[in-house]
């Protein structure tokens, strides 16, 4: 990770963060923990669903985080990676899927420009 960036978060900061917000950072953390138990999907599962997620979002604590998690868990190398391709046809497939938006507006306002000429 970058510290040009992103600094790695501080066991200071951790504190300071629960200090300022304690129920809200424990109803998170308990979150967290229930999200990721195992249940109708495996923990290796659901961490490399996170591992997908992040690269989406681009959190690079969650990108770290999920990526050690999921390899602990027992996913391999391969199968983080093809997390990783996964989350990169959502992402591009998204902005082609929105094209039509963009393709709609173009349409409209060529539409429009006929009707006043």
């Amino acid at each position: 990770m970058s510290h040009a960036i992103y600094h790695p978060a501080t066991a200071e900061e951790t504190k300071r963060r629960k200090a300022l917000a304690p129920e809200a950072h424990d109803a998170f953390e308990n979150f967290g923990r229930a999200v990721f138990a195992a249940g109708a999907l495996d923990v290796k599962t659901k961490q490399l669903i996170a591992v997908a997620v992040a690269h989406v979002t681009q959190c690079p604590y969650c990108i770290q985080g999920h990526t050690t998690l999921a390899h602990r868990k027992g996913a391999t190398g391969e199968e983080i990676m093809e997390a990783i391709w996964v989350a990169a046809e959502m992402r591009a497939g998204a902005a082609y899927a929105h094209a039509t938006l963009a393709v709609a507006a173009l349409t409209e306002q060529e539409s429009r420009e006929q009707r006043h000429r």
